[in-house]
C-alpha cells in the first residue's frame, strides 16, 4: 500500500482558507453511496469504490467532497449562508494519475447574491492557485448550464427531449448523437399494432390491456411498476420516438453550441444571438449579465476567461456556472467548480438553498510547481 502524503503547501492552503473566512470541516471517508449514484453523474459513478455494509446498505469511499459537505450542513442544521473548506483524501479511478489522492476546496451555501458568489468562487480560485503556482500564466473556462437550458425550452422541444440535453451537456459526442437523432423522428419497434394505437387514442384502454397482460402472465404480483406508470412511460416513449426538431431550430441550436469568446464579449455575442434568432432569452441574458458585471466588481480580469456555450462538466448536480481553470495551453485542470442550487433540496433540506463551489486537484498543482 502506497503511503499518499499531504502536499507542502497544505499549510498555505488552510491559512488561505481561514482568509477567506471559511469554516473548516471533514467527512468521513466511508460514505453512503445512494447520493452519489443519483447525483454525481455517469462519469463519476462508474469510478467509485463500492462495498456494503453487513445490513446490506450501499457504502462507497469518499469520491469527493461537494456531497458529505451538503448533507453535513444538512445534519448539523447550521444556518446560511455559510461557507465550508476542506483538505483530505478522495478515492476513484482516474484516467490519469492514481486513485487516491487529496482535494481541497470551498463550498458556499446560502448567499442569495448569486451572481457575487459565481464570481467569488471563480475569483478565490484564481486567486489561490496564483500563489501556488506564481509566474504560470492561467486560464478559465467557463459555461453556464442555465444558459443551455433556456436555449433548449425556448424552441419549444417536450420535456423528455430537454432532459435528455440537459442531461448530455458537456459531453460532445453525447450531445451530437441526440442532435442527429432530432433531425429525423424513429419508429419504436415490437410493440404491435395494437399496443401503439392504445397509446396514441386510449390511454385507459393501454393500462387495461398492460394489467390483463401482467396478470395472465403471473408478473402483475412481482412487478416494481404499476400497469399505470409502464403507460405512461411507453406514452413517453412514444412521443419521443416521434418527436423531431424543425431543421431551422437545429441549426439555431448548433449556432448557440459553438459560440465561444472572451467572456468580455460575451454578454454582446449572447445579445446579438437572442436577437438575431428571435429566441426569449432575455431574463437567461440578464441573469449571465449580471455576473459578468460581478466579476469585474471582484477583479476578475475577463480576458483571462473563455465563455464557450457548449462546456460543462462531467457531474449531474450542477444547474448554472461551471468553469475550469489550467495553465495556459496546458489541458491540466488545477480547479473547476460550479453552481448547484438543487441539490440541498434533493438530499432532504427543508428549504431551497443555492450553492457554488470549487475544488483544487493538488496532486496537480503539485506536480505543477516541480516542474518549476
Amino acid at each position: 500500500m502506497t503511503l499518499i502524503n499531504l502536499p507542502d503547501f497544505a499549510g498555505d492552503l488552510i491559512a488561505d482558507f481561514e482568509r477567506l473566512g471559511t469554516t473548516r470541516v471533514d467527512t468521513p471517508v466511508i460514505q453512503p453511496a445512494e447520493p452519489f449514484l443519483d447525483m454525481a453523474g455517469e462519469d463519476l459513478r462508474r469510478r467509485i469504490f463500492l462495498t456494503q455494509s453487513e445490513t446490506g446498505e450501499n457504502l462507497c469511499l469518499r469520491p469527493e467532497f461537494t456531497i458529505p459537505v451538503c448533507m453535513r450542513h444538512i445534519e448539523t442544521a447550521t444556518g446560511t449562508p455559510k461557507r465550508y473548506s476542506y483538505l483530505g483524501e478522495v478515492f476513484r479511478q482516474r484516467r490519469e494519475g492514481g486513485s487516491e489522492f487529496y482535494q481541497a476546496g470551498i463550498e458556499d451555501l446560502g448567499t442569495r447574491d448569486f451572481a457575487g458568489a459565481d464570481a467569488r468562487a471563480v475569483a478565490d480560485a484564481v486567486a489561490i492557485l496564483g500563489k501556488l503556482v506564481p509566474e504560470q500564466p492561467l486560464a478559465v473556462t467557463m459555461g453556464d448550464q442555465a444558459m443551455f437550458e433556456a436555449v433548449v425550452a425556448a424552441l419549444g422541444l417536450p420535456a423528455g427531449w430537454q432532459k435528455r440535453l440537459i442531461r448530455a451537456f458537456g459531453e460532445h459526442a453525447q450531445l451530437e448523437a441526440l442532435m442527429q437523432r432530432l433531425a429525423k423522428p424513429e419508429h419504436v419497434s415490437g410493440l404491435g399494432a395494437e399496443v401503439e394505437t392504445l397509446a396514441k387514442e386510449d390511454e385507459e384502454g393501454l393500462i387495461a390491456h398492460i394489467d390483463g397482460v401482467m396478470e395472465a402472465t403471473g408478473y402483475l404480483t412481482n412487478a416494481s411498476r404499476s400497469p399505470k406508470e409502464i403507460a405512461r412511460r411507453l406514452k413517453e416513449k412514444l412521443a419521443l420516438a416521434g418527436t423531431s426538431l424543425d431543421p431551422a431550430k437545429l441549426d439555431v441550436l448548433r449556432e448557440f453550441l459553438s459560440l465561444n469568446v472572451s467572456l468580455r464579449y460575451a454578454p454582446g455575442v449572447l445579445a446579438d444571438f437572442a436577437e438575431s434568432t428571435g429566441l426569449p432569452l432575455q431574463a437567461a441574458v440578464d441573469r449571465f449579465d449580471a455576473r459578468v458585471a460581478a466579476f469585474a466588481n471582484a477583479g476578475v480580469k475577463l480576458s483571462d476567461i473563455t465563455w464557450r456555450a457548449a462546456f460543462g462538466r462531467p457531474l449531474d448536480y450542477y444547474t448554472g456556472l461551471v468553469f475550469e481553470v489550467t495553465l495556459r495551453n496546458d489541458h491540466r485542470v488545477l480547479a473547476g467548480g460550479g453552481r448547484y442550487d438543487g441539490m440541498l433540496t434533493l438530499l432532504g433540506a427543508e428549504e431551497n438553498i443555492p450553492a457554488v463551489g470549487f475544488s483544487l486537484w493538488l496532486d496537480r498543482i503539485e506536480a505543477v510547481r516541480g516542474e518549476r
